[in-house]
């Protein structure tokens, strides 16, 4: 595969963009080699700088359930672009685009959009701490909720120790606040709780944790959440930036029968453009400003042309609930695949899927929490990954990364991204 453009790009990115790219998983730090450039992309393809197509299984990270450049996305996108890009005032679209998501989405009755996850875990953990007069806390190791000081924060020696931050530039103070416990382990949980009593505001929680790869709760977890956030008065916040509309049209929260007390959501609201939401009871959603005392605003929250993106897709998703039944299965088979293509060459893997949510691990032992992602074999991680880009398959150079499967992958895609695995995991043996 001649990646001449790529690294020409690359070289003078690295110039210019703090390691060459405008976000850190894009510069292939974790596998090795030049991450391709990529120029454009139709249903479940993308074409790089040199030419090389790729069956892309990463899709945005997620959004692009419908795949890339759906004709009735572009074209909502183009007629909303000839009335402007951005306005900074009310429009109606982003009324339409709230009440669709309030009668797609459990347990909502209000949303306030802003421009991306990160913003939206940020302001629905506000939200938490302003309703409950708390400051303090709870996320899991391994579980991402995007770059705020307060979520940058890595597990301390104990399970009852205030977190410690995991980037320079975040204060110690801050992360004190944070919390962290052990997905999946809700001892863990409860003992954060008995030791800081009346002083957690809120767990926030990946109902699926896909920022590790991709490990489901297990069977009770999330119920069991819910009863602690009841009994020790704390709110619960489920972080649907990726799960959201992916799993279900109603998320995590019909997929799973949990209600969270506040959810949050990113750009598959806005059908792979920049934007978020959190969205809540009206109870807790009327305390932000302007007709409550937590401030929160955006200049660019909800601007027509995201929102008509979004509001397209989600109408898709809405009438056709047969795609999720379909999405699981395209999943469920490739993680089959690469089961029996790892069983066939005797490499020890562990794949996780849950729904349209897929990841392999180079482990012989189950992967249900951070410290088990940790035990993969990141050697062999990197030549798979080599080896499906060779292969034309565009995986998320990382670990820690899901697979995401959409409505456009076709069987053809499904059987070569098999075949293609079949054939790496034949020469990781030998």
């Amino acid at each position: 595969m001649k990646l001449e453009r790529s690294k020409s790009l690359f070289e003078r990115a690295q110039k210019v963009l703090p390691g060459g790219v405008n976000s850190p998983v894009r510069a292939y730090r974790s596998v090795g080699g030049t991450p391709p450039f990529l120029v454009r992309g139709a249903g479940s393809h993308v074409w790089d700088e040199d030419g090389n197509e790729y069956v892309d299984f990463i899709g945005s990270w997620g959004p692009l359930i419908l795949g890339h450049s759906d004709a009735r996305v572009l074209k909502a996108v183009q007629e909303a672009m000839a009335n402007g890009l951005s306005f900074g005032a009310p429009t109606a679209i982003e009324v339409d685009v709230a009440e669709l998501l309030v009668d797609m989405v459990p347990n909502i009755d209000m949303v306030r959009m802003v421009n991306s996850g990160t913003e939206a875990v940020m302001s629905a953990v506000r939200v938490a701490r302003g309703a409950t007069g708390r400051n303090k806390i709870i996320k899991f190791e391994g579980c991402y909720h995007g770059h705020s000081d307060s979520m940058l924060v890595k597990a301390g020696s104990g399970a009852l120790t205030g977190g410690a931050p995991d980037s320079k530039g975040v204060p110690a103070a801050v992360a004190a606040d944070t919390l962290t416990a052990q997905f999946n382990d809700l001892a863990s949980v409860e003992q954060l709780l008995e030791a800081n009593p009346e002083q957690v505001a809120a767990i926030i929680v990946e109902p699926i944790a896909a920022n590790m790869g991709v490990v489901p709760p297990q069977d009770g977890f999330l119920q069991g959440l819910r009863a602690l956030c009841d009994r020790y008065g704390a709110l619960l916040i489920f972080d649907e930036v990726i799960t959201g509309f992916r799993l279900a049209r109603g998320g995590a929260q019909e997929y799973f029968g949990v209600r969270a007390d506040l959810v949050t959501f990113g750009k598959i609201i806005g059908g792979g453009m920049p934007v978020g939401a959190y969205a809540g009871k009206k109870e807790l959603m009327s305390q932000v400003a302007p007709t409550g005392p937590i401030y929160q605003a955006g200049t660019l929250s909800g601007n027509p042309v995201a929102m008509a993106a979004g509001l397209t897709q989600l109408q898709i998703l809405q009438a056709n609930p047969s795609y999720y039944t379909a999405l699981e299965d395209k999943a469920r088979r490739m993680a089959q695949g690469l089961r029996r293509a790892a069983e066939q060459a005797g490499v020890s893997v562990q794949v996780n899927q849950c729904g349209a949510l897929l990841c392999t691990y180079f482990t012989d032992a189950p992967v249900q929490c951070f410290a088990d992602t940790q035990k993969s074999n990141l050697e062999q991680f990197r030549a798979y990954f080599h080896g499906m880009q060779a292969r034309n398959m565009y995986i998320a150079p990382s670990q820690y990364e899901a697979v995401f499967v959409n409505v456009s992958h076709t069987e053809e895609d499904i059987a070569a991204f098999c075949q293609a695995a079949e054939q790496v995991m034949q020469e990781l043996q030998a």
